[in-house]
């Protein structure tokens, strides 16, 4: 196994060094494309490398304590030799699965910023009512970890919530941890629509996809329809006055975006342009999914957009996840933005079906 490991990490460290000399010549540079991804590479492989140089150094170690094994006279030192030997082989069984998880190819997608939708299900204004919830849910998770969110359309329900609510997420890796939100989320509690004090199921779908940037995809202008149109909802006098709202029909594929959210016609044009990108490349990126879907029993990273994933009950203040047979009692925690704990379970779920593909 160390033969084949290293075997592997060595590869991984001559590309490294490819790359680096890649993303230093003049020539690579200029062609701002090509060094984008290069350098994304750079930085997705620097966490192998770093492990590369650590696992060396357990093996070096390794050998020199053998080595010292096999002439030292002095029975307390050779005690206290055999006790360093085995904490080293120890680290090195460690680094082994360490390097195990990290030589699986990560989704390049991850470290992409995401377009979360939320739309009302089954259950009448409930469900309007319960993607306010886990809009705010996943609003208060965007600020725990430091991230920014812009609304692009929302539609809000007749007694609170929203009907459909589009947003975007920047920061660090947002589409790595938020991919694990897409899928059906089921809700039963009495709704406040209710006055008899029954248990209501309700539903909202939550659909995540990694943000296209400038370089994933090109949109010819003349396959763009461009329609303006008065906004409605909160915004002040020029609501219903101007033409600022944009509606995008991408006419190949009759894909369909709206923005409504600024004052300017032209900011949300931008808007809207970045979520067609989006959605045009997230076509593409489906069958890629539907690819990993095929190899997965779980599909805990796909997001089958109509599998139910999660039920929150709040008589119980009970959260279950159904993909992975996750059951939490901290509810109100969970709805208020702590969903860290259940996402790196999640992933742990994922890593180890990765793992067990990547072996056959």
């Amino acid at each position: 196994m160390t033969d084949l490991i290293l075997e592997k990490l060595e590869a991984v460290y001559r590309r490294f060094l490819d790359i680096t000399a890649e993303v230093n010549n003049p020539d690579v540079v200029s062609d701002m494309k090509r060094y984008v991804k290069l350098s994304k590479e750079h930085k997705s492989l620097r966490p192998v490398i770093t492990a590369y140089n650590e696992y060396m150094n357990i093996l070096s170690n390794i050998d020199s304590t053998k080595e010292m094994l096999s002439v030292e006279k002095d029975d307390e030192m050779k005690e206290m030799a055999k006790a360093e030997l085995e904490e080293l082989y120890r680290k090195k069984e460690e680094m082994n699965e360490k390097i195990k998880l990290l030589l699986i190819p990560a989704d390049p997608e991850d470290e992409k910023n995401a377009i979360l939708e939320i739309r009302a299900g089954t259950g009448g204004d409930e469900a309007s009512i319960f993607a306010g919830d886990l809009t705010r849910m996943y609003t208060k998770f965007a600020e725990i970890k430091g991230w920014r969110l812009d609304i692009t359309t929302m539609t809000e329900g007749t007694v609170g919530g929203f009907k459909e609510i589009i947003m975007k997420i920047s920061g660090d890796g947002v589409y790595g941890l938020m991919k694990y939100e897409s899928g059906v989320h089921r809700v039963q509690r009495v709704p406040q629509t209710e006055t008899q004090g029954r248990i209501h199921t309700s539903a909202a779908t939550v659909v995540v996809l990694p943000e296209a940037e400038e370089f994933d995809i090109e949109v010819k202008p003349e396959d763009v329809r461009k329609d303006t149109y008065c906004s409605s909802g909160p915004g002040g006098q020029s609501v219903n006055t101007t033409y600022s709202a944009v509606r995008l029909t991408h006419i190949p594929t009759g894909t369909v975006v709206t923005c409504q959210d600024q004052k300017s016609q032209i900011k949300n044009l931008d808007k809207a342009m970045a979520e067609l990108r989006t959605r045009l490349y997230n076509i593409e990126y489906q069958k890629y999914l539907n690819n990993i879907a095929s190899q997965r029993k779980t599909m805990v990273s796909t997001g089958d957009r109509s599998a139910k994933i999660r039920t929150y009950n709040y008589p119980q203040g009970r959260m279950t996840d159904h993909r992975i047979n996750l059951t939490s009692y901290n509810l109100g925690a969970i709805l208020n933005g702590d969903i860290q704990d259940i996402i790196e379970k999640l992933q742990m779920a994922e890593n180890a079906e990765r793992l067990k593909v990547s072996e056959y």
